[in-house]
């Protein structure tokens, strides 16, 4: 493997420590300050808290970066395999600081936010984005990867809204439970196929004999595993989303009959 440039080592810090800093000082000191219910929070909740609003920073940073990249870089849509890709590795470099950031609050606080499966989602993603910053390789699929951000924040605000007290069938939570299933279905699933269509077209041609072992490997395995894990939180949250919905559908159909009795 080669090593990592001076420039992307510097802006892997420079992310790291910032997540860690709002972390420990940005979220905790805003939450007080515009969220009261902040303050009742448990020593648990409250962590989980912080660790939620810096991936929700980092979701929006980073995918509105990603969407930009996607729509106007055009490198790396003429050559998604060895194009320019300046941009794309900032923003996996932006990207790499936060889940180092993160894997070190979830092993140190474990017992508050440790969740297996984040733990082999991170581990995945930086397999494959340490090819992306070492070699710039890669830099289209990397970037249509990270695209799936935009669902992170409604995943979220779910849990914000739960944790305050929001009753499930209230306004809020369902709107933002809709969304919540249609934005990670459309930039997690939908494009399951688009991506591995684009990445069989690349099968065989020179381009990709010319990526080592190594890094075919990593896009790989690293897709796959990722894209398992995508299906099975589709999974869950389908269950979840129908469920609530069931239930609003029949507190108005009740309310309705008792209505309807009452004139």
């Amino acid at each position: 493997m080669e090593p990592l440039s001076l420039q992307v080592l510097v802006v892997v810090t420079g992310s790291f420590l910032g997540f860690q800093w709002m972390f420990h000082r940005g979220s905790p000191g805003l939450s007080q300050h515009f969220c009261k219910g902040f303050l009742r929070l448990s020593l648990t909740q409250s962590t989980e808290w912080n660790s939620r609003a810096v991936s929700t920073v980092h979701a929006m940073v980073v995918g509105l970066f990603c969407l930009y990249i996607y729509i106007f870089d055009e490198p790396i849509q003429k050559d998604p395999v060895w194009g320019d890709a300046t941009l794309v590795k900032l923003n996996v470099a932006v990207t790499t600081g936060y889940l180092l950031s993160d894997l070190l609050l979830m092993f140190t606080l474990w017992e508050s936010i440790g969740e297996k499966y984040f733990v082999l989602h991170h581990l995945a993603a930086l397999y494959a984005y340490y090819y992306v910053l070492s070699q710039g390789i890669l830099p289209y699929f990397a970037n249509f990867r990270l695209l799936s951000e935009f669902s992170t924040p409604f995943v979220n605000q779910r849990w914000f809204f739960h944790t305050l007290g929001y009753p499930k069938l209230s306004k809020p939570c369902l709107l933002n439970g809709v969304a919540m299933a249609s934005m990670f279905f459309f930039v997690r699933i939908a494009v399951i196929p688009a991506y591995y269509s684009h990445m069989y077209s690349v099968f065989g041609t020179e381009d990709f004999y010319r990526l080592h072992k190594g890094a075919r490997c990593a896009w790989v395995i690293s897709s796959v595993s990722l894209d398992i894990m995508n299906i099975m939180w589709m999974r869950r949250i389908i269950r979840g989303c129908l469920k609530v919905l069931r239930s609003a559908w029949l507190r108005n159909a009740g309310t309705e009959m008792e209505s309807k009795k009452t004139d």
